[in-house]
């Protein structure tokens, strides 16, 4: 059976669609099945992020009310042998979820696939409540920002009590932290939250630190995830790389954590 990964918060412009997307990819490279479902019912992103807006035809509505089979709803991507999509639906609003029938569609999901990703809206509203209810494993993404950190601890505690896991009384869903839009030299002049302070904040163990990246805003347009810049001069691409690695139980050293060495010429000059 495959495993069931949430990936969510509290705070909404963290950056989970674009994690979920490049997640996704990097678990799917590394020769597993993967598919990763949207769950912001009524909005629908995640196809944009993997550039498989115009190939939706069915959607997660569509096989929860049994009008299509999961197989015809599945978008498999063109890039990576063994990652597909299951789109959210734009037409339908979230009360459309009930707890049998996405228990359904993801014991399905989770015979065909590694793993199942859950690209959870932000906050507790229903989407976010179903996904967080089934998971084994949640990344909890978060800014470093003391709202976005706020709000990220809510759903720590929400996903501690009111999973199914905690629910049956079962082993607690793994939890771990992946920090974006980092700036290590904002940090380091006391600008914004440094990782010491969110971890103190939150109490999850570091899955991956993502650097702020002007590159983020032109992948989401081009629907390419931003792991595929990895090894083209992207840090936020090698940063998503390594917390997949980190994931999968690899002991990868933290990238990006600290200001970098300024230029000789930055030096000499000051610009």
């Amino acid at each position: 059976m495959g495993r069931i990964v949430a990936i969510t918060s509290g705070k909404g412009g963290v950056g989970k669609t674009t994690s979920a997307a490049s997640f996704a990819m990097g678990i799917a490279s590394k020769s597993n099945t993967v598919c990763v479902v949207d769950f912001d019912i009524g909005l629908r992103n995640l196809d944009i992020h993997l550039g498989a807006e115009r190939r939706v035809v069915f959607d997660f509505i569509n096989v929860l009310n049994e009008e299509c089979s999961l197989q015809q709803a599945l978008i498999k991507d063109k890039r990576v042998e063994g990652l597909s999509m299951l789109a959210a639906s734009q037409t339908k609003d979230k009360d459309s979820l009930t707890v049998e029938g996405v228990e359904r569609v993801l014991n399905e999901l989770c015979k065909k696939f590694d793993y199942v990703i859950l690209d959870s809206p932000a906050g507790i509203e229903s989407g976010a409540k179903h996904a967080m209810y089934f998971a084994d494993d949640a990344v909890v993404v978060t800014n470093p920002e003391l709202s976005s950190c706020r709000d990220a601890d809510k759903m720590i505690g929400f996903i501690s009590s009111r999973s199914r896991r905690a629910e049956l009384g079962a082993k607690p869903v793994e939890m771990s932290l992946l920090i974006t839009r980092y700036d290590a030299d904002r940090a380091e002049l006391g600008e914004s939250l440094s990782i010491t302070d969110i971890q103190e904040l939150l109490g999850l163990d570091l899955v991956g630190v993502i650097p702020e990246s002007k590159s983020i805003l032109t992948c989401t347009n081009n629907g390419t995830p931003v792991i595929t810049l990895e090894g083209k001069g992207d840090n936020a691409g090698g940063a998503y790389s390594d917390m997949v690695d980190r994931f999968l139980g690899a002991d990868t050293p933290m990238r990006y954590v600290t200001p970098e060495e300024p230029s000789f010429f930055k030096r000499l000059f000051g610009k």
